[in-house]
């Protein structure tokens, strides 16, 4: 196995990794009940989603650093850093790049809300929603990278990206579902304001007339 091999091999980790964190986020975000449900265990899926953000993260880290030992074609750490100057690929690298910041701003952000409680959870739940800005992007960088850094034509029937394409179908599907569940899910109930209660001893004052009342002629 050569260095550029395990750099991809780094790559395609950290692909199958966002993929899973991806779908267990979107069955938090449903509420899905594993007990209730498959597997029918207590299984901590917050916990799950957190560690494979946090690996998925660390891979993605080390998956370009290892490009530096790499002889042929030669990079440096600028490339890394920014992308647009790198001798191969550099408009794919920068879309690889971009989701690798957005993947920390994500997660330091949900450090801070979980951990911190240093952010609002309404503010928190919005700056989560960029993990959708994430998904097309590693799919783009992943699906147009040529692993041999030649400028060859991409195969789709390759192994590597029959992987991702398995890992973007599979995002896109369960993005469909969590779409199709939010439609179908009735509108929040509208609570009216409660009436004051009135006590049974004041109930029917001013509704009875008085006896004072009936023997007073009428006009």
């Amino acid at each position: 196995m050569s260095i550029l091999d395990l750099s991809n091999d780094a790559g395609l980790c950290a692909i199958g990794l966002l993929t899973l964190n991806i779908l267990l986020g979107l069955l938090l975000s449903v509420k899905y009940n594993p007990v209730r449900r498959w597997p029918h265990r207590r299984v901590n899926t917050v916990r799950l989603h957190n560690w494979t953000g946090y690996t998925a993260l660390a891979v993605s880290f080390v998956h370009p650093v290892i490009l530096l030992f790499v002889a042929s074609p030669k990079f440096v750490l600028m490339d890394l850093l920014w992308p647009l100057e790198a001798p191969k690929q550099p408009v794919v690298n920068t879309f690889g790049e971009v989701a690798v910041w957005i993947l920390l701003f994500v997660i330091t952000t949900s450090i801070l809300w979980q951990e911190r409680r240093a952010l609002n959870r309404r503010v928190w739940k919005r700056l989560h929603l960029l993990t959708y800005a994430l998904f097309p992007l590693y799919a783009i960088h992943s699906l147009l990278t040529d692993p041999a850094l030649k400028d060859q034509p991409i195969d789709p029937l390759d192994g590597e990206k029959v992987f991702v394409e398995l890992c973007i179908v599979c995002v896109a599907v369960a993005i469909g579902f969590r779409i199709r569940h939010q439609l179908r899910k009735p509108p929040p109930r509208v609570h009216r304001p409660k009436v004051a209660r009135v006590p049974r001893q004041l109930a029917g004052v001013g509704l009875r007339p008085t006896t004072s009342d009936r023997q007073q002629p009428s006009d």
